[in-house]
């Protein structure tokens, strides 16, 4: 019978009862249990296994380049970050009310790895995401632009409940890349939101993308539900002065047939 069972459940798509039928079922068996009980068992298992395994997709789609969260950024070592903002954040709310968030700072200061680990909460949570370096955001929807699939990349990338574009520096900008990228935050505007990381503050834009109607046009809208988060703290990236490097041992020395080693 239990191989009828494992057949079924095989034929069904229902790999996590699978997995655990035969424990499942000895349990029942040793204890008594009701019927009932059984079903409850392998239907939460079920639905831990497909969780598991969605999380697992969300998490490959999203293309984030290092597995970081919250829970490992080292807010000790960055005073200009307040961890109470950050975790109430986490809370994700902003998802909800469509409202955009924004980290300036100087390289190193943590902005990308505070955006992975919301958007890696975001996953979590059953939100779909995705991470992008900004000049490989640019690079894409140029490139859809000589095969006329524009439109569909747009499409699909304001769907998704949460963008991150990282690295929003001083790239080398066509006319026609500023316009989709534009085209794209307008769309996601109010409906959905997206976390940009960036050294510039908001006058450099001007700069960035050399068009002052539609540079105030996208910080007119990227603005209007915003939260910018600045970062002017020391470097992650600096090694800790207070730890001395290690001395490197000096090679055996003989002289008038001794050795002394320091």
């Amino acid at each position: 019978m239990r191989e009828q069972i494992r057949q079924l459940l095989a034929t069904l798509h229902f790999n996590g009862m699978a997995e655990v039928l035969d424990r499942i079922l000895d349990q029942a068996e040793q204890e008594g249990a009701p019927v009932a009980q059984v079903l409850l068992w392998l239907l939460k298992e079920e639905l831990r296994h497909r969780q598991e395994r969605s999380l697992a997709y969300r998490i490959k789609q999203a293309k984030m380049p290092w597995d970081w969260s919250i829970e490992t950024f080292p807010f000790d070592q960055q005073p200009a970050v307040s961890p109470s903002q950050i975790k109430s954040l986490a809370g994700l709310d902003f998802i909800g009310r469509a409202q955009n968030i924004v980290f300036i700072g100087p390289p190193g200061t943590g902005k990308t790895g505070l955006a992975i680990g919301l958007l890696r909460q975001a996953l979590i949570n059953g939100h779909r995401g995705r991470f992008y370096k900004a000049q490989d955001l640019i690079d894409e929807l140029y490139a859809s632009l000589a095969d006329r699939t524009t439109t569909k990349l747009l499409n699909r990338l304001s769907q998704y409940s949460l963008l991150l574009i990282d690295e929003l520096g001083y790239l080398t900008l066509k006319p026609e890349q500023v316009n989709a990228f534009f085209k794209l935050l307008d769309m996601r505007y109010g409906k959905v939101p997206t976390i940009i990381t960036t050294n510039l503050s908001y006058p450099d834009w001007y700069e960035l993308f050399q068009r002052k109607d539609l540079v105030d046009a996208l910080l007119d809208r990227l603005q209007h539900h915003c939260i910018t988060i600045q970062i002017d703290g020391p470097s992650l990236r600096t090694p800790d002065p207070t730890i001395s490097p290690p001395r490197r041992r000096k090679k055996s020395a003989k002289k008038n047939g001794s050795s002394d080693t320091t």
